[in-house]
Parts: structure tokens; C-alpha cells; sequence
């Protein structure tokens, strides 16, 4: 039985999604000054999967993420001013100002990115699994997908050979009831995203991905099933208040659905949560608050201030010598 929460644990997750949600806030308004160049997938909404699934997972686990990964990265301890020095393309960033926004990475974290391409890491998540099995490891896996993923190969292969297999892989899929502007009774025939588990015969479950405290319990209870029986399947259901990217019109939903949804904040539930059951107060989360926005605005300036990379840096990580080294040796 995964034991609950303490006030201070919550206390210190609603800080985490806090952080997230102020973070992806100013990226906003970085993109519209032209300061964050290529794509930009916002988390805001969807912050109690990252921060309840991230308390869940052990420091030796492995995760791995599509592209909307800022707040996977801060969640998994990733330092924030250096997620926010990647998405300006900075020297200081975790991936030296290279991958941008959609490709976090963090080894000593054992965090294996943000892939934009879509599906493309579920089969790099199975084989992580299926190397933990072979060398007989005490990890788990956290593979993180959106709905839309489940339509496509990649989802069902991934799926078919950890079965197989056996493997401790955890599938968590963010269902913000939209792929890009496509809502999903549009493009799968099963709404219940959990149940295509069935089809392999693995465990599933859904649950309610904007209740931190609901998402670390579901995800404790995968990941030890993980661990000792295999593949598990899980279906968090939640929303994201703003569009699929930065240059999203939105024309598919209302804002009476944005504001239905804004109801169910993730945030707010604690704070309701706790301020009627005397654990907490007003003033208390207001300090929070005002404590993140000075902390946002310090990740900001360390952003701002920091280094562009050197022209160097375009031979570094890569499986060739330079042009210039090869030259030199002939």
C-alpha cells in the first residue's frame, strides 16, 4: 500500500509545480520578445503528472519524455536556470545550448530527454527496460507520451515486446484531450487510452492527472508493480490551458472549456486542500508564490547573462573529427 502524503511533502510539490508554472509563464512572454527561437511547447496545466510522478521515481530510475519537457526537467531536478539557459540557446544550458526546448537531457539524472520526434523514444524506453532485465537491475522505467502517441507503431511495438518480455517499463500517457488541435474521439477509436493495455494483456489504470497527491500514489504503485512483474500502463487524465505550441491559434475549443478546466487547477487543489483542513493558509501560499516569481526572475537574468556557445562547440558530442583534424592528418 503506498503510504500518503505529509503536509510538508505536499507543501513542497505544490512549490515544485509553482515553480514550473511561472517558469513556463516567463518563457512565454521570452518567446513573444524573440529571445527563445524555434519551437515552444508550454506545460502550464499539466504540472501535478511531472512533480507527483517525479516524487515517485528513485534516483536510479530512468526517464524519458516527448517534447513538452520543461516541467519533466525541473520536476526530475534538472537546475532550472540552466533548462531556462537551453531554451536561450546559451552556453550554460543543460544541453550547452544546443538541443533546445525540445531536447533536455540530463545523464546524471538519468533523464534521456525530450524527443520532438513523436513515439520516437518509446523503443529507446524498452530497450533501457529490457537492458535493466538482462543485467537482472533493481530500476524502473518512466516512459512519458501523449494521447496521440497510441495511434502510431511505435506505441504498439513498444507495448507488444515489454509484455513479451517483461519488462519494468512504466508507459505514462499525458491525455490533454487534444493531439495538436485534434481532440481525441476524432482520432482514436478507444477514448479510454488505458484499456488499448488490454490488447497486451498488461496492467492499467486511469486516474486524475490534475490531483498531485492522486498522480504520486498511481505512480508508486506502477513502478513497484514494474519492478517485479513488468509493463504497466497508465492514462492521467488532464488539460493544458494554452495551445499545443507557441504558435497555436487555438481555433478548436472554447473558452468556456479552457475556463471549465482552469476549475480543476492543479494548484488550487492544494491550496483548497490544505487551506480547509488548517494546514495551511492564505498568506502561506501567497508567500510561495511571491518567493517563485523573485526566484523565476533570477533564473531569467542567469539566462540573459549567460555565454552564447563558442564556435567550437559545433565539433563537441559528435562521431567525427573535425574537418580541420582530418586535414591535419593527411
Amino acid at each position: 500500500m503506498t503510504r500518503e502524503l505529509t503536509d510538508s511533502e505536499l507543501l513542497e510539490l505544490y512549490r515544485q509545480m509553482a515553480l514550473i508554472r511561472r517558469f513556463e509563464e516567463k518563457s512565454a512572454e521570452l518567446y513573444a520578445e524573440g529571445k527563445i527561437g524555434g519551437f515552444l511547447h508550454l506545460y502550464i496545466g499539466e504540472e501535478a503528472i511531472a512533480v507527483g510522478a517525479c516524487k515517485a521515481l528513485g534516483q536510479q530510475d530512468h526517464l524519458l519524455t516527448a517534447y513538452r519537457d520543461h516541467g519533466w526537467a525541473i520536476a526530475r531536478g534538472l537546475d532550472a536556470g540552466q533548462v531556462m539557459a537551453e531554451l536561450l540557446g546559451k552556453a550554460t544550458g543543460v544541453s550547452g545550448g544546443k538541443g533546445g526546448s525540445m531536447h533536455l537531457a540530463s545523464a546524471a539524472h538519468h533523464y534521456w530527454g525530450g524527443h520532438a520526434i513523436v513515439g520516437g523514444h518509446l523503443p529507446l524506453a524498452t530497450g533501457v527496460g529490457l537492458a535493466i532485465r538482462y543485467n537482472a537491475g533493481a530500476e524502473a522505467v518512466l516512459c512519458v507520451l501523449g494521447e496521440g502517441t497510441t495511434n502510431i507503431g511505435y506505441f504498439h511495438e513498444s507495448l507488444n515486446l515489454a509484455a513479451l518480455w517483461k519488462l519494468p517499463v512504466v508507459f505514462l500517457v499525458e491525455n490533454n484531450q487534444y493531439g495538436m488541435g485534434t481532440e481525441v474521439g476524432r482520432a482514436s477509436s478507444l477514448t479510454n487510452i488505458y484499456e488499448k493495455g488490454c490488447a497486451y494483456g498488461i496492467e492499467n489504470q486511469q486516474f486524475n492527472g490534475q490531483d498531485v497527491a492522486e498522480v504520486y500514489q498511481a505512480m508508486s504503485g506502477a513502478l513497484d508493480y514494474a519492478r517485479r512483474e513488468g509493463p504497466v500502463l497508465l492514462e492521467a487524465i488532464t488539460y493544458r490551458y494554452v495551445g499545443h505550441s507557441m504558435g497555436d491559434p487555438e481555433r478548436y475549443r472554447t473558452r468556456e472549456e479552457i475556463e471549465q478546466w482552469r476549475e480543476r487547477d492543479p494548484l488550487c487543489r492544494v491550496e483548497d486542500k490544505m487551506n480547509a483542513e488548517g494546514a495551511a493558509s492564505v498568506e502561506l501560499f501567497a508567500n510561495i508564490q511571491a518567493e517563485i516569481a523573485a526566484e523565476v526572475d533570477e533564473i531569467v537574468a542567469f539566462a540573459k547573462n549567460s555565454p552564447e556557445p563558442e564556435d567550437a562547440a559545433l565539433w563537441e558530442h559528435i562521431y567525427v573529427n573535425p574537418i580541420g583534424d582530418r586535414r591535419a592528418e593527411a
